[in-house]
């Protein structure tokens, strides 16, 4: 497995990297060759309860999806843990569990809970001295500083750009690996974040989000080492989802679609089938 620590201060190239929410978009993107990967909290409320970024699912439910996640593929996973589901002792304990299983990192944010998508209105973020405590947990309870933290703050919809600015530094000044200023709404606050914050910076690409998409040439000139597209394979497979639906209720057939989709073999590859055949001949009672 790739080195998180070394893709991440690599600054030579950015790390683009996207959202994966169960193992088989795990498989598919270390199959298209990403070397990294973020499990997207969104992506597992969603997934799992068919439930918005809201505050919904909690550790266990992190956990196990990171457990199913992790042992899917061979590149580094980094895993949404939102607040950390509690006080400093819980964080402490997600990242413990974390690390075990093999995940490569945590994004940990400064919300008030119940959370929400960075990118919704109505959030509110906890004192940073509230916050600080909790990353300090993070930092003490990993085993390897292989296991990165990445320290987010939602600080500019509720306190402003420039306390949103103040919370990053902190929080690099207290350990954090890397920096997630979440939701600027310009390409100015964006250069402003690189020119002030000199750490590893999270870019967080959402279609439709509050922030500008842009290349990710262009984002690692203003200073952002990773660049993150959390829900794109989300999107992308609900879209592919209601065509294909749609298609079948109206016409009772895929027919017309068949070209859009992976066929039979294709999609064992992406599984891995043929590997599981050659171990079951080998097993086998001759």
């Amino acid at each position: 497995m790739a080195s998180i620590r070394k893709l991440v201060y690599d600054k030579s190239k950015p790390l683009v990297f996207p959202g994966v929410y169960d193992a088989i978009t795990a498989k598919i993107a270390q199959k298209v060759g990403f070397e990294a990967m973020f499990q997207t909290g969104y992506g597992t409320s969603a997934s799992l309860l068919g439930m918005p970024d809201y505050g919904f699912i909690g550790s266990t439910e992190t956990i196990e999806n990171a457990r199913r996640i992790c042992k899917a593929v061979s590149v580094p996973v980094i895993v949404d843990v939102d607040t950390g589901y509690g006080n400093p002792l819980s964080v402490w304990k997600i990242v413990n569990e974390l690390e075990t299983i093999g995940a490569a990192g945590i994004f940990l944010e400064d919300q008030k809970w119940p959370k929400r998508c960075g990118h919704m209105a109505g959030k509110e973020v906890i004192p940073k001295e509230e916050y600080a405590e909790k990353l300090r947990a993070a930092i003490d309870a990993r085993k390897s500083k292989e296991f990165i933290i990445v320290a987010r703050t939602d600080a500019r919809a509720t306190e402003g750009f420039d306390a949103a600015i103040e919370r990053g530094l902190l929080y690099k000044e207290i350990g954090a690996d890397a920096i997630f200023v979440e939701a600027p709404k310009s390409v100015d606050e964006m250069k402003k974040i690189g020119n002030s914050i000199k750490a590893p910076l999270v870019a967080n690409m959402i279609e439709g989000g509050a922030t500008p998409l842009l290349p990710s040439d262009q984002l690692h000139k203003m200073g952002f080492n990773l660049i993150l597209y959390p829900l794109s394979v989300l999107y992308a497979s609900t879209f592919a989802t209601i065509e294909i639906l749609k298609e079948l209720k109206e016409s009772g057939t895929t027919s017309k679609l068949r070209k859009r989709l992976v066929n039979f073999d294709q999609f064992n590859n992406i599984v891995e089938l043929l590997k599981f055949r050659k171990m079951e001949n080998k097993y086998a009672t001759k």
